[in-house]
């Protein structure tokens, strides 16, 4: 890869999309790292702290679905690769508001990958982060990039339509697009609204942990640094127009997962974990499992470092470290003040909050 790139990351103040951004930044010192972010509630400047007063990373709060905006970026900041995670990720929260998820995940894609193919400058990388949720169900047997997309709620469907869209600028101009889908990531800094961190927040507060429904259900766990990993390495070796799994063969039961963090987290004989259950109303639909291969993956040379025992305990102990992290965003969702420059005053075209960080 050559130096001096400048490298777009949507959705950087997230879980996964900070850890990236951190990993960018540090690694590639001569590389210009752009994050543009609406700092949703799900998202923390302080998941940002160790790079933010870095010369070679910049924050753009501003939203993908903004046109005018996103233009602009493309238009004056000669990005060379794009890693695209923004993005409604929750799943039960698809269910209560579709068209939400619909707005950010399918319409916010087709705007980013409008005004990429259209830019002045030519875009070395475009590579859209999926989800294992696209295959829906799996069998007993692991899924490939060739198995058919079968999405059974309203997340992994806008994920699965986005998919559709980055395909497209492939298959019409040869726009050099590649596409991940993952299993479940987890690590420090996710948002308390997934499984593992809400498990955690809850045995904080003396709350036991819900469980929707009582059928067997499993996941899939990779831990966040091997998942960036992926990333990485893609943008390196990747080949455009390909579609690669990012897999784990560790496979935990829920119900298992919740047992597990219980007894590291409470400290309680066997005999008393089941008193830290509760079992409630299962979603609309709930999957048991999502099983996929990453040979492909694999043939280019990644490999996941991380165990499930070392990372759930650096996770679990981040967590116990760092209990009010999550406690109160306020902070993030502030109006943007002095510290912040607008990027698009003298076009007319920028909003209160689509501001540059310097």
């Amino acid at each position: 890869m050559e130096s001096n790139r400048t490298v777009l990351v949507t959705g950087g103040s997230g879980f996964i999309g900070s850890h990236l951004v951190c990993s960018l930044v540090l690694k590639h010192t001569d590389w210009r790292i752009i994050n543009l972010d609406t700092l949703d509630y799900c998202c923390s400047r302080r998941s940002l702290q160790a790079v933010e007063d870095r010369s070679n990373y910049s924050l753009i709060r501003g939203d993908i679905c903004n046109p005018q905006l996103v233009n602009h970026i493309f238009n004056t900041e000669n990005i060379d690769v794009v890693f695209h995670l923004a993005a409604k990720t929750h799943v039960e929260s698809s269910f209560e508001s579709p068209s939400c998820f619909h707005r950010v995940n399918v319409e916010g894609t087709q705007v980013l990958l409008s005004a990429a193919c259209q830019a002045p400058h030519t875009l070395h990388r475009f590579i859209y982060i999926s989800t294992d949720e696209v295959y829906g169900a799996g069998p007993g047997q692991g899924l490939d990039e060739t198995s058919p997309l079968r999405p059974n709620n309203p997340y992994a469907a806008t994920k699965a339509a986005a998919e559709t869209h980055v395909l497209s600028y492939w298959d019409t101009h040869r726009f050099p697009v590649i596409i991940t889908r993952s299993n479940n990531v987890y690590g420090p800094r996710q948002y308390t609204e997934k499984v593992i961190p809400r498990f955690l927040s809850l045995l904080r507060n003396n709350r036991k942990c819900t469980i929707q429904g009582t059928l067997p259900k499993s996941r899939h766990f990779l831990f966040v640094a091997d998942a960036v990993d992926a990333l990485l390495l893609l943008l390196e070796k990747g080949i455009v127009g390909e579609v690669y799994n990012v897999g784990t063969s560790f496979e935990i039961p829920i119900t298992h997962l919740a047992r597990e963090l219980i007894k590291t987290v409470k400290n309680v004989p066997d005999s008393q974990v089941k008193d830290w259950l509760e079992f409630v109303p299962d979603r609309p639909v709930l999957e048991l499992r999502y099983p996929i291969t990453c040979d492909k993956l694999k043939q280019l040379g990644w490999r996941e470092k991380v165990t499930w025992t070392e990372g759930i305990r650096h996770t679990v102990k981040w967590y116990q470290d760092n209990p009010d992290f999550w406690w109160n965003t306020e902070e993030d969702q502030r109006p943007i003040t002095e510290e912040f420059q607008h990027v698009m005053d003298t076009s007319g075209l920028c909003s209160s909050t689509d501001r540059i960080q310097t």
